[in-house]
């Protein structure tokens, strides 16, 4: 398998799929990267040579924030908003959606399984 800063990409993909693997490389950051390295988008991955993936590598190095860089300035990006105690950052705090989608139902991703509250279903008759 090559390897690209750290993080073994697949080899039997072409090159351009390959490249997605990492984070914070798209499908059309990967085309780019293969235009900019000369190197055919269709090849296998496994079929890359040394020079090539050096090439690869330091256009990664040098042109774009990828995996580890790029995952320590999201994570201090919502460090900041949590320290700031905006609105966003208490959203995250809180975990709730923070992008303004509904949560009377649905937001199960961020607010996890269902915690049932007692007495809650229905209105008691008042007569």
């Amino acid at each position: 398998m090559p390897r690209l800063l750290g993080v073994d990409i697949p080899n039997n993909r072409p090159t351009v799929i390959s490249l997605t693997y990492l984070y914070g490389v798209g499908p059309a950051t990967a085309r780019e990267l293969c235009r900019k390295a000369g190197i055919n988008p269709v090849t296998k991955a496994k079929d890359l040579r040394e020079n090539e993936l050096a090439v690869l590598a330091g256009l990664l190095d040098n042109d774009y924030i990828v995996e580890g860089q790029l995952r320590r300035q999201v994570n201090g990006n919502i460090a900041r908003l949590r320290e700031i105690a905006c609105y966003r950052g208490m959203r995250h705090r809180k975990g709730l959606p923070v992008r303004g989608q509904r949560t009377r139902t649905n937001a199960r991703t961020r607010k996890g399984p269902k915690k049932t509250v007692a007495g809650k279903k229905g209105v008691k008759d008042l007569r």
